[in-house]
């Protein structure tokens, strides 16, 4: 049976995360890059690109931008964004096994909680190898995630909503099970499931302190962390993101 990342990201989840705003990925990367102390034409990698909202907007501000994601569906509708080429590179490829060279890159991003897919932890380790494989020496990383103690104190159980251009019913569901954030999605114009498409979402619940370890045992140097996409300081509790950046060490 296919894991569950390589069944849910597809043309549902564009469905299901269409809400998910250009203008705003705009603003994000905005700041980001200013954390990231990007300079004109650093090479950027964005890891887990998906649709190309934030691969795109790194383009546009003058960054040479490749975008890697192991869906192909997602690909597509950011090659479909990208006809003008200002992306330089999208390809289908294994964030735990990068397809580039050693050192190629500047900066990776790694962002919207495109972190904790994997069931053995030594897999989701090996990301953040790979992070540091493909830096250059210096080079800046920042990986945009979830704050595991805020998730579990604000986790609304369920949500349902009527999707206005296509009639089909989304319902979401959300718990947080042994070390997991677990979500499941249902797709459907039956008011009694007869038709549903049906999904599982899940994210490790890695708190700071494990990536504290985890960065410094791959060669990567924490150097900040943020609470939100407006840049205030990170508080366990009380933050709704968690924000990493830093460098590449020796």
């Amino acid at each position: 049976m296919k894991a569950w990342y390589e069944r849910s990201f597809g043309s549902d989840y564009m469905l299901v995360y269409k809400h998910r705003n250009w203008e705003q990925a705009e603003q994000e990367v905005q700041r980001m890059s200013g954390w990231l102390e990007l300079r004109k034409n650093d090479k950027v990698l964005d890891i887990g690109c998906g649709m190309g909202r934030h691969s795109l907007a790194l383009a546009e501000l003058g960054y040479e931008v490749t975008g890697i994601d192991l869906s192909e569906e997602l690909l597509q509708e950011a090659r479909r964004h990208n006809e003008d080429g200002r992306i330089k590179e999208l390809i289908r490829g294994d964030m735990r096994e990068l397809p580039f060279a050693e050192g190629r890159f500047d900066a990776t991003v790694n962002l919207f909680t495109s972190f904790g897919y994997f069931e053995q932890e030594n897999d989701n380790k090996r990301v953040l190898m790979e992070i540091r494989r493909v830096l250059r020496e210096g080079g800046r990383f920042l990986i945009d995630f979830l704050n595991p103690v805020y998730v579990e104190h604000n986790l609304v159980p369920r949500s349902e909503r009527v999707d206005e251009a296509s009639g089909l019913r989304i319902v979401e569901t959300r718990a947080v099970s042994d070390g997991w954030v677990v979500k499941g999605i249902s797709i459907g114009a039956q008011a009694d499931g007869s038709d549903e498409r049906q999904y599982e979402e899940r994210v490790r619940l890695y708190p700071l302190m494990w990536f504290q370890a985890a960065l410094a045992e791959a060669g990567l140097e924490l150097e900040h962390v943020y609470g939100d996409y407006e840049g205030r300081a990170y508080e366990e509790v009380a933050s709704p993101r968690m924000i990493l950046t830093g460098r590449a060490v020796c």
